[in-house]
């Protein structure tokens, strides 16, 4: 029995990778088939399968590092040098072991006979069915180096944008973590020293206090099963987020929520103009954009919009209008596509509406971080103004 590497896409378009052991080629082939597979690329293991994949353990490979490898390759290779060099050249400075392994690999296969669009089929993980279209059409129409360009500023945009809305979140989670800490030393550390001075207390306790201390002693006399709770219903939403139906839910309930929803929104929107430029600019046919599109986002409410524009484009509507129709897109996007139709210059303008949502991120960002900044004050300095109150109200009372 011989082993076989291969690559296959199902009907969907998702791109499948594995290792199977078979006779020959023609019953791999039979076997994908039979499997409802369309073989890409197939290659025999040659040596023991088991060391090869113990050689580097898989990292994520990140946009800036694509954009990277994409530059340092575009600039290689409009400087005369051949592409196996430039990619091995690469390799050796790269500091992700699992990308060097993968360019190294690229860079052997090439030298070897593959082209390159099939060596970067091979690894879907790390380059993505948008790489493959860009680089294909490509390597397909002779301008590679324009077309890694392209990639090349996709990736860092892609980045740019990603890094805004983490940033955006970063602040209200400090705050709330710094909450949590907060209530966790005054429930190990503040409140039972009081609590104890309480118990030697002769007199009556305010009922402010008496109320406080029967919530703190409730919370300390059942904090496991409070737990357990919590554990519970984490697990269960996370097992119900799992689902097709609680998937669905979830993206609902992000989409619809206060700022931070049209903040997605807007992100998608603009990583979906800028996508949709960087696509057509290479020559990828508009059907198969937003097939990659599609797949651009885990939002299913956002998937299916995309899915049904492109339906509707199949049924012979134009991108605008196609667009309208599906309800999803904001009207300025909607009227840019017309005008790039109308024009003949889709991608161009496609790429200016990104940087007008980009901007508009920018700016909900900015509100929202303004909004949440006095609420979550507020929220710290009422946690400590109960705490001490419930505290020092006995003292006050002694001294009156």
């Amino acid at each position: 029995m011989k082993t076989f590497d291969y690559v296959a896409w199902d009907y969907s378009g998702n791109c499948k990778e594995g290792t199977r052991q078979a006779s020959s080629q023609d019953e791999l082939l039979a076997y994908l088939r039979g499997q409802e597979l369309t073989p890409a690329v197939i290659n025999e293991v040659i040596g023991d399968q088991s060391e090869k994949k113990t050689e580097v353990r898989y990292k994520k490979v990140k946009s800036i590092d694509l954009a990277t490898f994409c530059w340092q390759l575009s600039t290689m290779l409009s400087g005369g040098l051949s592409i196996t060099s430039a990619i091995q050249t690469i390799a050796d400075e790269i500091s992700n072991p699992y990308f060097e392994h993968v360019l190294k690999s690229m860079a052997d296969k090439i030298e070897k006979g593959m082209s390159f669009t099939d060596c970067i089929r091979q690894y879907p993980k790390v380059f993505g069915k948008l790489c493959c279209a860009i680089v294909m059409a490509g390597e397909t129409g002779g301008s590679l180096v324009k077309a890694l360009e392209r990639l090349a500023e996709h990736y860092e945009n892609r980045d740019k944008l990603v890094r805004k809305v983490r940033g955006a979140m970063a602040y209200p989670m400090f705050v709330v973590s710094f909450i949590v800490v907060i209530v966790i030393v005054l429930m190990t550390l503040i409140i039972p020293r009081f609590s104890q001075m309480f118990e030697e207390f002769n007199g009556e306790l305010p009922a402010f206090t008496r109320g406080f201390m029967a919530v703190y002693d409730g919370i300390v006399h059942n904090i496991i099963y409070i737990l357990i709770a919590a554990a519970g219903l984490v697990l269960g939403a996370v097992t119900y987020g799992k689902t097709k139906a609680g998937h669905e839910k979830y993206c609902q309930l992000t989409l619809s929520a206060p700022i931070f929803g049209k903040i997605v929104l807007m992100a998608f929107v603009a990583m979906f103009c800028k996508t949709l430029g960087t696509l057509i600019g290479a020559g990828v046919s508009l059907l198969d954009a937003f097939s990659i599109l599609a797949d651009m986002t885990n939002n299913e409410l956002l998937r299916r919009g995309v899915l049904e524009t492109r339906e509707k484009m199949v049924e012979g509507k134009n991108i605008s209008q196609s667009m309208e129709e599906v309800g999803l897109f904001p009207g300025v996007a909607i009227k840019m596509a017309q005008i790039g139709e109308n024009s003949g210059s889709l991608a161009s303008v496609m790429e200016k509406t990104s940087e007008y949502y980009e901007k508009k991120v920018d700016t909900l960002v900015s509100l929202m971080l303004g909004m949440l900044e006095p609420i979550l004050i507020i929220t710290v300095g009422g946690i400590v103004l109960v705490v001490i109150l419930a505290m020092y109200l006995p003292i006050f009372s002694m001294s009156v």
